[in-house]
């Protein structure tokens, strides 16, 4: 496990929002919401997913709304699964002030923080934790 990642990374669930595929082979998931252990107002929340979704339009990727949550206390947060490489989506990810990001490769589903602690820790199947 990485030092100093949140335990709820790991147990973390997604809604497709209905959507059921076709998934890239390979994709990130990344929010513009508050960050791991600090609270930002909902205007902010919606502002910064806003400006999330902007930048992904512009970049010209695939793009797909996902929503992760805990199953045990059902905290829930929207996010972008986005066709980027894992560079690009940290990259992104530390630009909106993020913690960490999910990336998935053949269906493996990996955590990893944006910063320079940059390591894909893997969480599991992604299909095995998705609901459409």
């Amino acid at each position: 496990m990485i030092r100093e990642t949140h335990p709820e990374y790991f147990e973390t669930h997604f809604d497709s929002a209905g959507y059921d595929g076709p998934w890239p082979r390979q994709f990130a998931i990344v929010t513009g919401y508050s960050t791991t252990g600090e609270n930002w107002t909902s205007k902010a929340n919606a502002r910064a997913d806003l400006e999330l979704n902007a930048e992904l339009l512009r970049r010209g990727v695939w793009i797909q709304r996902v929503t992760g949550f805990s199953p045990r206390t059902g905290h829930a947060e929207p996010g972008w699964a986005t066709q980027l490489s894992f560079v690009d989506a940290c990259d992104l990810g530390g630009r909106f002030r993020q913690d960490a990001l999910y990336f998935v490769r053949d269906d493996q589903l990996f955590v990893s923080h944006c910063d320079s602690r940059r390591e894909k820790v893997l969480v599991g199947s992604f299909r095995e934790r998705l609901r459409y």
